[in-house]
């Protein structure tokens, strides 16, 4: 029978509800309400401060600080929560916050690696697998799609949404959003074609590929406008679940789209 290993140092709310083979390190804190699956790893100084869920396999290192108050003037103490999937890696001095009235939760997917001193704002929602490299910082109600790469030092304006397989460099201020599949970096941000090694890294046929491609240079590489070029891009272009993905991400964008 699995047992938990709690180092007595550690502080636990009676309120918490954890796994049978959860472990907890030395001198951490679990507030009340805070669930935490099976297999994972706390590790020591590490601070859950209430209304959590963490997720299967998790690896919490050191002086990690997960569900605290969000950093919101208009946070009036509402219940809100944090949910962490499975198997996602939460590196030294991470700070994960907990949502506002606005959206209710903060949520982090699962198989994602977020390395060390990055900050999750309050109601942002970030998908599976993506990886935030050291210091990311993002402001609140900031959605990363999956399989997002964002590189370390770079800082997310509120509210922007960065499309599904996109790689965004490191040192970036990303202050609009940026599409599914591209590749962005420098500050200001800019693009610099598609996300193809990515692509094809994660099993994206050759066709896919060629379809987003030219779906890119209609957009990022034309003298088309936006309207004209999603005109072109539905009549001329296979409609591939990617390119559909591709097209609705741009046309929902209410902070325009990074170039």
């Amino acid at each position: 029978m699995l047992t938990t290993e709690i180092h007595p140092t550690a502080v636990i709310d009676a309120t918490a509800e954890l796994a049978g083979d959860v472990i907890v390190g030395a001198y951490s804190v679990i507030g009340p309400n805070v669930c935490i699956a099976a297999g994972t790893t706390i590790g020591p100084h590490v601070q859950i401060v209430r209304d959590t869920t963490i997720g299967e396999n998790c690896a919490i290192h050191h002086s990690a600080g997960l569900g605290g108050d969000p950093q919101d003037l208009k946070y009036a103490g509402e219940p809100t929560e944090l949910v962490v999937g499975d198997r996602t890696a939460i590196r030294e001095f991470d700070t994960l916050s907990r949502g506002t009235a606005a959206h209710g939760r903060t949520i982090v997917g699962s198989d994602c690696l977020l390395m060390a001193y990055s900050h999750v704002a309050h109601d942002c929602v970030i998908g599976d697998r993506v990886v935030l490299a050291n210091a990311v910082q993002m402001g609140g109600h900031v959605t990363i799609e999956d399989w997002v790469v964002v590189g370390g030092v770079t800082a997310i304006h509120q509210f922007v949404k960065i499309g599904a397989h996109a790689f965004v460099g490191g040192s970036a201020a990303v202050m609009k959003d940026v599409a599914p599949y591209v590749k962005a970096a420098s500050n200001p941000l800019k693009l610099y074609g598609l996300n193809s090694i990515g692509l094809q890294r994660r099993g994206f046929s050759a066709e896919t590929r060629a379809t987003l491609k030219r779906a890119y240079r209609l957009f990022f590489q034309s003298s088309f406008n936006i309207s004209q070029a999603m005109e072109r891009a539905r009549s001329e272009l296979p409609q591939t679940p990617e390119l559909q993905h591709f097209l609705a991400f741009i046309e929902a964008s209410e902070r325009g789209i990074t170039v």
